[in-house]
């Protein structure tokens, strides 16, 4: 057997192939299936399931068109109830594979109510979990995603999720969809596969779920996870009261929130009802007097160029593994967008990350600005900006996430995390007769923030290289000097 994992950094998230003896099970592919039918393709594989975790909050699923095109059997979590033709996986109805592959569905809601895990059996025996965004690696999937008023709800639910998930053998091995880098995760390893064992002794939220009741032994024959066995009655023992556990688990998942990207929203019920196939990443060139007024200008030039000249009003973000999600969390969800590029920039990543995420309304690309670059900003090492931040009636802006600003608080500093610029706009206590010193954790998020101000008529001054605990630091031992 073996288990093909393609990572997409921006989003924080895996796809899977798995192959075994010449078939194929493709876990939670997103939407641009080019990358993984190619491999299908080289390892002459025949592609038995697309399998879906559940409806997806942070990207465009590709499983219907991969299904259509290789003519696999695409199947949901029954829930999931989409409006395409699919199977419905229920809950340890197992789906034979032939040649000793079986998929056995385990119904593990949490992250989202209709959310199942795979288990995967070759020739009998447990291989592999695929668990979307159940159980994380050192983690657990979010259930606040779908809202506040559910999101204790579903905390306790994800709370029996990961106690059925850890009566599975030890050796189990865990495949995960979400990871370090997705917003889907409360928190993040640094690895991106595990197995139960190594779970059970290194996963907090896994060792709080199981820990305070009477939780199957790990190691304890499950029958491969079958009917009637402690897969299907792994809840709560009778140590601590059921619902006193749930809550204490509960608790520790929603403790500290974070912020859900705004492109989220939209990504249950393009999942639901379906989306074409990925669009074409080629797209026509314009002059800069050729942009539509109802377009939104996306300046994908380096940061220093931008900061030369760009055309007003436009969102600068330099390309980066995580540009679709930023420009999804800015920009108005189906909006027109032209990008503006350099002469000799290659631009198809951009629209393929767009894309990613359902924004398939890229119109062209501008490659010469002229006189029309004229909203401009300040880019500035730390020395510099420690001088600027020494001047009377200097003004500091932290584009952080809160949770970075609890770690590390600059005193003085007006905080907004750089989203709630386009949501809560330019905090009125910046005054626009003086320049603004933004600063983020090392320039790339005061860059993007530096555009936005620019464009409300202030002047940025953007730290580049260096962030809010770099100052911090020199600031005090410049104080201890």
């Amino acid at each position: 057997m073996e288990i093909v994992s393609f990572r997409t950094p921006g989003l924080g998230d895996q796809s899977h192939l798995l192959v075994h003896e010449g078939r194929g099970v493709l876990v939670d592919p997103q939407r641009d299936v080019d990358r993984f039918l190619r491999v299908v393709a080289e390892r002459d594989v025949e592609l038995r399931f697309v399998l879906e975790t559940h409806l997806h909050n942070d990207y465009v699923s590709g499983a219907e068109q991969a299904a259509l095109r290789t003519g696999a059997e695409l199947v949901l979590p029954a829930a999931a109830a989409a409006a395409y033709r699919h199977t419905p996986a229920f809950h340890l109805e197992d789906l034979a594979g032939g040649r000793g592959l079986v998929v056995r569905p385990i119904h593990t809601p949490g992250h989202t109510p209709e959310h199942t895990s795979y288990l995967v059996l070759a020739d009998g025996e447990p291989a592999a979990l695929f668990s979307g965004g159940s159980l994380l690696v050192a983690s657990a999937g979010r259930p606040d995603l779908l809202g506040p008023e559910r999101a204790r709800t579903l905390a306790r639910l994800q709370y029996g999720s990961l106690r059925r998930l850890a009566a599975l053998p030890p050796r189990t091995g865990l495949f995960p969809t979400h990871g370090e880098g997705s917003f889907c995760t409360s928190s993040g390893a640094g690895r991106h596969t595990s197995t139960i064992g190594a779970e059970l002794t290194g996963n907090p939220l896994l060792a709080l779920a199981v820990g305070g009741t009477d939780a199957a032994e790990p190691g304890a024959p499950t029958d491969a996870a079958g009917p009637g066995s402690s897969m299907d009655a792994a809840g709560p023992g009778s140590s601590m009261d059921a619902g006193d556990a749930a809550e204490a688990f509960a608790d520790a998942l929603l403790a500290e929130p974070m912020p859900i990207p705004a492109f989220y929203r939209h990504m249950g019920r393009a999942n639901t009802l379906g989306v074409p196939p990925m669009p074409s990443p080629r797209v026509p060139e314009l002059t800069a007097t050729a942009v539509h007024a109802a377009a939104r200008v996306v300046d994908v030039r380096p940061r220093r160029a931008q900061a030369q000249g760009a055309l007003p009003g436009s969102v600068g973000i330099e390309p980066g593994d995580d540009f679709g999600s930023w420009a999804g969390w800015l920009l108005p969800y189906r909006t027109p967008i032209v990008l503006v590029a350099e002469r000799d920039q290659d631009v198809t990543e951009e629209v393929v990350q767009l894309a990613r995420i359902g924004m398939d309304t890229v119109c062209g690309v501008v490659r010469d600005l002229g006189p029309a670059a004229t909203q401009t900003f300040t880019l500035v090492d730390l020395p510099a900006f420690l001088r600027h931040l020494a001047l009377p009636g200097a003004q500091v802006l932290d584009v952080r996430m809160p949770a970075e600003r609890k770690a590390a608080r600059l005193d003085g500093a007006v905080e907004r995390f750089l989203p709630d610029l386009v949501t809560e706009g330019v905090p009125e206590a910046l005054d626009q007769d003086r320049p603004v010193l933004v600063a983020c954790g090392s320039g790339r998020r005061a860059s993007i923030a530096a555009t936005l101000l620019a464009g409300e008529g202030h002047r940025p001054v953007v730290l580049t290289g260096a962030g809010i605990p770099d100052v911090i630091t020199a600031r005090t031992a410049h104080q201890a000097a």
